[in-house]
């Protein structure tokens, strides 16, 4: 039998790039998810606190027939896949089948973590709200989902036009209304909180790793000024050409975004070398492009 040699730089080169382009994900979607579960084990169960989306049925399954939420989750999370697939890109498909594995894997394992006697309720909806907010702020900012509601709602917005956002308020609505008649009123309070402090930190997180600073200087050096950024800093700037309005003479503007603890060190270069150069710094909340935010994590 003649073995058929496969052509490395068609089929292997690809996979191994791949890879390499999304390493930093993997390490993400695993930590990220590895921290939603925790919170589960630790927080959600314990307390009888109610949650959102697939995760929420779950724990209401685990609170009404005993049943493990990891099952649930890999069920419903297969279910929703297989009816949505044709509308789900293959880095969706890939990431959330493993976010979706590994969730419900992490969820038996860690159901042997000792639990922490937080005798105060409230302290707990908080806790749990920030390790849910941490982990899914890992997942969401790498462009990756951790399954459950993401996937019929990128399903519908692409098949009927409907917003992400109007359809995961009214699943939610109705999962915290059945978690009423279940673990009753002060519960759904608890959990209220809890999903607050999941929203501001999941909001932190997002804007804390892709928040810079960009740059505007005029200075009578812009050559030696570009020259610090490029070669000092490791950034790229860029030149706009502009003119002074009470002078009229023509000059180089210079323009560069850079990470907050950069601008420090081009402010104390400029005080040094060109004291009578203008600077203005503003808050980029995001930069998408090479040395930043990749365009895949959208």
């Amino acid at each position: 039998m003649k073995l058929r040699r496969v052509p490395f730089s068609k089929y292997v080169v690809p996979v191994l790039a791949g890879i390499r382009d999304e390493w930093r994900t993997f390490v993400a979607v695993t930590v990220g998810n590895a921290v939603n579960a925790l919170a589960v084990i630790l927080f959600v169960l314990p307390y009888r606190f109610p949650d959102l989306g697939v995760s929420g049925l779950a724990v209401l399954s685990n609170y009404v027939f005993g049943i493990s939420p990891a099952w649930v989750l890999l069920a419903a999370n297969a279910l929703l896949m297989v009816w949505a697939w044709k509308e789900l890109s293959p880095r969706f498909v890939i990431w959330t089948a493993y976010s979706v594995v590994l969730t419900s894997v992490l969820l038996k394992v860690f159901e042997l973590v000792p639990l922490p006697d937080l005798p105060d309720r409230f302290l707990a909806a908080v806790a749990s709200g920030v390790l849910h907010g941490l982990g899914g702020g890992i997942v969401f900012r790498v462009g990756a989902s951790s399954g459950g509601l993401d996937i019929p709602a990128v399903a519908l917005r692409r098949r009927y036009g409907i917003e992400l956002g109007q359809f995961s308020i009214y699943v939610n609505m109705f999962i915290l209304l059945l978690s009423f008649f279940i673990v009753g009123f002060e519960a759904v309070v608890y959990g209220v909180v809890g999903l607050y402090v999941y929203g501001i930190v999941v909001d932190n997180i997002m804007r804390s790793f892709d928040r810079r600073k960009q740059v505007l200087i005029v200075s009578s050096e812009p050559r030696r000024v570009s020259d610090f950024i490029t070669h000092s800093i490791g950034r790229g700037v860029t030149f706009l050409r502009g003119e002074g309005g009470y002078t009229g003479e023509d000059r180089l503007l210079l323009l560069s975004f850079l990470e907050p603890r950069q601008a420090i060190f081009l402010k104390k270069f400029l005080s040094d070398t060109d004291p009578k150069a203008f600077m203005a710094i503003s808050d980029a909340s995001e930069v998408l492009g090479k040395g930043f935010k990749n365009w895949k994590a959208l």
